[in-house]
């Protein structure tokens, strides 16, 4: 069986700190940073030892394309 595990990255000049990747991701893995940037923004960052599958929900939803995905399987030797 294979299951997948993904990993995000967020470009952080290109984040404008909109918050919709925060409000799709189904396993709440991306939050926004503690202070703001130079812009005056709280970017998205990934939360620490948070769980991503690597749904793409957060790149789809991006308007400034500032989200990349990347998705590794894993495969899984089957239970006897």
């Amino acid at each position: 069986m294979s299951k997948a595990k993904g990993q995000i990255a967020i470009n952080p000049a290109r984040c404008k700190g909109c918050g919709l990747c925060i409000w799709v991701c189904p396993q709440k893995s991306i939050k926004t940073v503690d202070e703001a940037d130079r812009r005056g923004i709280r970017i998205a960052c990934c939360a620490e030892n948070a769980p991503c599958t690597g749904c793409g929900f957060c790149y789809m939803v991006c308007p400034d394309t500032a989200i990349a995905v990347y998705k590794e399987s894993t495969t899984e030797e089957p239970a006897d």
